[in-house]
């Protein structure tokens, strides 16, 4: 199996699978609920080749209008903090905009994540 089918493999097991959070924030702006904007979940991102083989990031929403990736951040995050810092800076320097939000403040406070993201476009 080449490596963009394991990643789609996985994104979409990801997708069957959602964190509460996940759950939520896609219950809040799929179908283009938030201000008409189109997000997708668990967005396969191509940002390398090495010795021909192609590597992926997968981001937890992507809105293409803005290039604006959007990430939820729950425990494993604190365990992976150095990981994620060089996967910003990829993305940051392939010209995506890059917001992220703990898991709690998803579930707990809407509003702020909903002013949040409509700073991005506005």
């Amino acid at each position: 199996m080449n490596a963009y089918k394991r990643v789609l493999s996985f994104a979409r097991e990801m997708r069957k699978n959602p964190t509460p959070a996940e759950k939520y924030f896609w219950g809040k702006v799929r179908n283009r609920q938030l201000d008409g904007k189109k997000f997708n979940r668990q967005f396969i991102m191509q940002h390398d080749e090495v010795m021909d083989v192609p590597h992926f990031f997968i981001a937890d929403f992507y809105c293409h209008e803005h290039r604006l990736v959007v990430e939820l951040d729950g425990g494993i995050h604190k365990q992976q903090a150095d990981y994620d810092k060089i996967r910003e800076e990829v993305l940051k320097e392939m010209g995506f905009s890059i917001i992220r939000f703990p898991n709690e403040l998803v579930l707990g406070d809407w509003p702020t994540v909903e002013r949040r993201l409509r700073s991005c476009w506005l």
